[in-house]
Protein backbone atom coordinates (compact mmCIF):
# COMPACT_ATOMS: atom_id res chain seq x y z
CA UNK A 1 0.00 0.00 0.00
CA UNK A 2 1.43 3.52 -0.93
CA UNK A 3 1.01 6.34 0.89
CA UNK A 4 -1.01 7.41 -1.42
CA UNK A 5 -3.14 5.32 -0.92
CA UNK A 6 -3.10 5.50 2.95
CA UNK A 7 -3.84 8.93 2.94
CA UNK A 8 -6.94 8.76 0.41
CA UNK A 9 -8.13 5.97 3.36
CA UNK A 10 -7.70 8.52 5.75
CA UNK A 11 -9.19 10.93 3.93
CA UNK A 12 -12.69 8.79 3.36
CA UNK A 13 -12.55 7.57 6.61
CA UNK A 14 -12.54 11.16 8.32
CA UNK A 15 -15.71 11.65 5.83
CA UNK A 16 -17.19 8.92 7.88
CA UNK A 17 -19.01 8.91 11.28
CA UNK A 18 -16.11 5.75 11.91
CA UNK A 19 -14.04 6.05 15.15
CA UNK A 20 -11.73 3.29 14.29
CA UNK A 21 -10.48 1.28 11.57
CA UNK A 22 -8.07 -1.57 11.44
CA UNK A 23 -6.65 -2.97 8.78
CA UNK A 24 -3.85 -6.23 8.17
CA UNK A 25 -2.50 -7.10 4.67
CA UNK A 26 0.27 -8.92 4.32
CA UNK A 27 2.88 -7.76 6.80
CA UNK A 28 1.05 -4.02 7.28
CA UNK A 29 -1.22 -3.91 9.62
CA UNK A 30 -2.67 -0.19 10.05
CA UNK A 31 -4.95 1.31 12.70
CA UNK A 32 -6.86 4.38 12.07
CA UNK A 33 -8.57 6.03 15.01
CA UNK A 34 -10.53 9.61 15.11
CA UNK A 35 -10.82 11.69 17.64
CA UNK A 36 -14.30 10.34 18.09
CA UNK A 37 -13.21 7.05 19.55
CA UNK A 38 -12.80 7.21 23.39
CA UNK A 39 -12.72 3.78 25.18
CA UNK A 40 -15.80 5.42 27.85
CA UNK A 41 -18.12 5.55 24.57
CA UNK A 42 -18.01 9.92 24.72
CA UNK A 43 -18.45 11.52 21.57
CA UNK A 44 -15.53 14.09 20.84
CA UNK A 45 -15.74 15.38 16.77
CA UNK A 46 -12.58 16.23 15.24
CA UNK A 47 -10.30 15.28 12.17
CA UNK A 48 -8.95 11.37 11.73
CA UNK A 49 -5.56 10.59 13.57
CA UNK A 50 -2.90 8.37 12.05
CA UNK A 51 -2.02 6.02 14.51
CA UNK A 52 1.45 3.14 12.56
CA UNK A 53 0.98 -0.59 13.78
CA UNK A 54 3.70 -1.81 11.34
CA UNK A 55 7.24 -1.50 10.48
CA UNK A 56 7.94 0.05 7.24
CA UNK A 57 5.52 2.72 7.58
CA UNK A 58 5.31 5.62 9.74
CA UNK A 59 3.45 8.91 10.59
CA UNK A 60 4.03 11.64 12.77
CA UNK A 61 2.91 10.27 16.72
CA UNK A 62 -0.42 11.94 17.78
CA UNK A 63 -0.92 15.20 19.76
CA UNK A 64 -2.11 14.05 23.03
CA UNK A 65 -6.23 14.14 23.31
CA UNK A 66 -7.85 17.37 25.15
CA UNK A 67 -8.74 16.84 28.88
CA UNK A 68 -12.29 15.09 28.48
CA UNK A 69 -14.97 18.01 29.13
CA UNK A 70 -16.96 18.06 32.54
CA UNK A 71 -20.59 18.53 31.65
CA UNK A 72 -23.70 18.81 33.47
CA UNK A 73 -26.26 16.51 31.95
CA UNK A 74 -30.28 15.94 33.23
CA UNK A 75 -30.81 12.16 33.97
CA UNK A 76 -32.79 10.96 31.21
CA UNK A 77 -35.25 8.09 32.76
CA UNK A 78 -35.41 6.00 29.17
CA UNK A 79 -31.33 5.88 29.94
CA UNK A 80 -31.06 5.29 33.46
CA UNK A 81 -31.58 2.59 36.03
CA UNK A 82 -31.26 1.98 39.60
CA UNK A 83 -27.65 2.25 40.37
CA UNK A 84 -27.61 -0.75 42.97
CA UNK A 85 -29.26 -2.78 40.46
CA UNK A 86 -27.57 -6.38 39.95
CA UNK A 87 -27.52 -6.79 35.95
CA UNK A 88 -25.89 -10.60 35.93
CA UNK A 89 -29.23 -12.18 35.21
CA UNK A 90 -29.72 -9.45 32.22
CA UNK A 91 -29.32 -10.11 28.23
CA UNK A 92 -27.42 -7.61 26.01
CA UNK A 93 -28.84 -6.67 22.39
CA UNK A 94 -25.30 -5.56 20.90
CA UNK A 95 -24.52 -4.27 17.25
CA UNK A 96 -23.79 -6.31 14.99
CA UNK A 97 -22.06 -3.63 12.71
CA UNK A 98 -20.08 0.19 13.42
CA UNK A 99 -21.97 3.15 12.66
CA UNK A 100 -24.79 5.66 13.94
CA UNK A 101 -27.48 4.23 16.20
CA UNK A 102 -31.41 5.68 15.97
CA UNK A 103 -33.48 4.59 18.28
CA UNK A 104 -37.09 5.63 15.54
CA UNK A 105 -37.14 5.15 11.86
CA UNK A 106 -37.31 9.31 11.69
CA UNK A 107 -36.89 11.76 14.52
CA UNK A 108 -41.07 12.52 13.99
CA UNK A 109 -41.58 8.67 14.31
CA UNK A 110 -41.74 6.94 17.93
CA UNK A 111 -38.67 4.74 19.28
CA UNK A 112 -38.96 1.48 17.61
CA UNK A 113 -38.68 0.25 21.12
CA UNK A 114 -38.41 1.60 24.96
CA UNK A 115 -37.52 0.72 28.95
CA UNK A 116 -40.36 -1.57 29.96
CA UNK A 117 -41.28 -3.17 26.11
CA UNK A 118 -41.19 -6.21 25.97
CA UNK A 119 -39.66 -7.83 22.83
CA UNK A 120 -39.60 -11.19 21.13
CA UNK A 121 -36.56 -12.90 18.73
CA UNK A 122 -36.56 -11.05 15.64
CA UNK A 123 -38.15 -7.96 16.96
CA UNK A 124 -36.78 -4.58 15.27
CA UNK A 125 -35.24 -2.29 18.02
CA UNK A 126 -33.81 -0.07 16.27
CA UNK A 127 -31.54 1.71 13.20
CA UNK A 128 -27.61 1.70 12.98
CA UNK A 129 -26.57 4.04 9.84
CA UNK A 130 -23.60 2.29 8.24
CA UNK A 131 -22.15 4.41 4.92
CA UNK A 132 -25.61 5.91 4.51
CA UNK A 133 -27.39 2.64 4.56
CA UNK A 134 -30.15 2.30 7.36
CA UNK A 135 -29.93 -1.20 8.63
CA UNK A 136 -32.73 -2.27 11.41
CA UNK A 137 -31.29 -4.47 14.40
CA UNK A 138 -33.36 -7.10 15.23
CA UNK A 139 -33.47 -8.64 18.66
CA UNK A 140 -31.82 -12.08 19.47
CA UNK A 141 -33.42 -12.57 22.56
CA UNK A 142 -37.01 -12.74 23.98
CA UNK A 143 -37.94 -10.38 27.01
CA UNK A 144 -38.60 -7.04 28.47
CA UNK A 145 -36.13 -3.91 28.22
CA UNK A 146 -34.69 -2.30 31.54
CA UNK A 147 -32.38 -0.62 30.36
CA UNK A 148 -31.21 1.95 26.75
CA UNK A 149 -27.35 1.19 27.09
CA UNK A 150 -26.91 4.04 24.11
CA UNK A 151 -27.73 7.84 23.48
CA UNK A 152 -29.74 8.51 20.31
CA UNK A 153 -28.03 9.68 17.15
CA UNK A 154 -24.61 8.05 18.92
CA UNK A 155 -22.27 6.50 17.14
CA UNK A 156 -21.59 3.04 18.04
CA UNK A 157 -19.03 0.08 17.64
CA UNK A 158 -19.11 -3.55 16.44
CA UNK A 159 -20.34 -5.61 19.44
CA UNK A 160 -21.34 -2.40 21.65
CA UNK A 161 -24.09 -3.39 24.19
CA UNK A 162 -27.41 -1.34 22.99
CA UNK A 163 -30.52 -2.43 25.37
CA UNK A 164 -30.43 -4.78 28.77
CA UNK A 165 -32.94 -6.99 28.30
CA UNK A 166 -34.60 -9.14 31.46
CA UNK A 167 -35.59 -12.66 30.34
CA UNK A 168 -37.73 -13.01 32.68
CA UNK A 169 -39.81 -9.84 31.90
Amino acid sequence: MTNKEIHELIKLIGKTNLTEFKMKKGDLELSIRTKKFNKDNTTMIAAPQVVPVASGYSAPAPPPPPPAAVTETKPNEALSAPAAEDTSNLLEIKSPIVGTFYRSASPDKPAYVKVGDTVTEDSVVCIVEAMKLFNEIESEVAGKIVKVMVEDASPVEYGQVLYLVDPKG
